[in-house]
């Protein structure tokens, strides 16, 4: 396995802009997220600082929109935002601040737009909640055994006793995080009111933010040998691709729980499955998969330890305005001059999902 490296939230730095006059802004994303993640009332928000004109300029459209984006300061976006780079970004000379209402900002950002000293603010603290609480939902459903009693409640077999010696239960069980990041963070602190013992672990975090997250540092190997359930929390970078493989799978201990809500690319996907198919007891639930969805013919549809559901762990509906309020916030904090809450730098964007 290579190189470890994981965590490293977003970092902020004061900004010296202070000019309260509205800001000439466009609109750059999917048309049809504009109202679900901004809608009228963070629309209304962002307006008071910004001419920010109905329009809404897309990857396709945006050799259309010249004159707007000649003038904009600052963009307005979410998922299917602005590359900057190549003839977009030259035909941005007054872009400043890029406000993505999403989660990772992986491919925004060229080198250039960086050196222009461009600054981005991006949303996943926001996108982060309902993953948080989708797999905290997740484990307390997994240490009763829900998947699997489930699927054995629907293939009529006989009820359980009561006092079922097999499911460890929400009473000093073992909860397993895998990755300090913003997700794996709020998570722990979901699990904090429970009768749980959270362990983690994360090769970049320091002791500190394990003590805060009240998550005792183990290793991986740890992780998989000790823990009732096991929760995937790490991003998918070069050092992260394939890191949770066969051996991992096969130390768990008997009738534990995998889930993965970080991305398919970060579990070698045939030893998971070979380990499955030999480990009737383990249970994966698998919001995220590679490639995403499986292939028709893959064992994930078939395998009845397996349950996929189709990456519906990140905003969804109405949690998707949760986004384009926190973009309306750091936008009033750049231009009081004080710190964007989810800027990232450049410094740490290669270290993002």
């Amino acid at each position: 396995m290579g190189r470890e490296t994981f965590s490293s939230d977003a970092v902020s730095a004061p900004s010296e802009h202070s000019n309260t006059d509205r800001l000439p802004a466009v609109l750059f994303t999917v048309p049809d997220l504009v109202a679900g993640v901004y809608g009228e009332r963070n629309l209304a928000g962002l307006r008071e600082h910004l001419s920010l004109p109905e329009t809404c300029v897309t990857r396709e459209n945006w050799r259309d929109h010249l004159d707007l984006l000649h003038n904009a300061r600052v963009v307005v976006s979410s998922w299917g935002g602005p590359e900057l780079k190549g003839d977009l970004l030259d035909a941005m000379p007054s872009l400043e601040l890029y406000l993505y209402g999403a989660g990772s900002i992986k491919g925004l950002m060229g080198e250039a737009a960086w050196d222009r000293g461009i600054r981005i603010t991006s949303a996943a603290a926001a996108n982060a909640v309902p993953v948080a609480e989708f797999a905290l939902a997740q484990i307390l459903f997994s240490l009763k055994h829900g998947w699997s009693m489930m699927r054995r409640s629907m293939a009529g077999e006989p009820s359980l006793w009561l006092m079922n010696k097999e499911v460890p239960g929400n009473y000093h069980s073992r909860a397993g995080v895998i990755g300090l990041s913003m997700i794996g963070k709020h998570l722990c602190r979901l699990l904090r009111p429970f009768d749980l013992h959270v362990s983690a672990f994360d090769p970049v975090a320091d002791a500190a933010a394990f003590a805060e997250h009240g998550a005792e540092r183990v290793d991986l190997e740890s992780i998989f040998r000790n823990s009732d359930v096991v929760s995937l929390h790490a991003p998918w970078l070069p050092e992260t691709e394939g890191m949770i493989h066969g051996e991992h799978f096969a130390m768990m201990k008997r009738g534990a729980t995998f889930i993965n809500t970080a991305r398919g690319a970060l579990v070698r996907e045939e030893e998971m499955i070979g380990v499955l198919r030999a480990r009737p007891d383990l249970t994966a639930v698998l919001d995220v998969t590679h490639p995403e969805p499986p292939a028709p013919d893959s064992p994930l549809f078939t395998l009845p330890n397996v349950f996929l559901t189709p990456h519906l762990a990140g905003s969804m509906g109405p949690e998707c305005r949760r986004m384009g309020a926190f973009m309306a916030a750091d936008l009033k904090r750049y231009l009081a001059g004080g710190p964007m809450l989810g800027e990232v730098r450049r410094e740490a964007a290669a270290m993002l999902a």
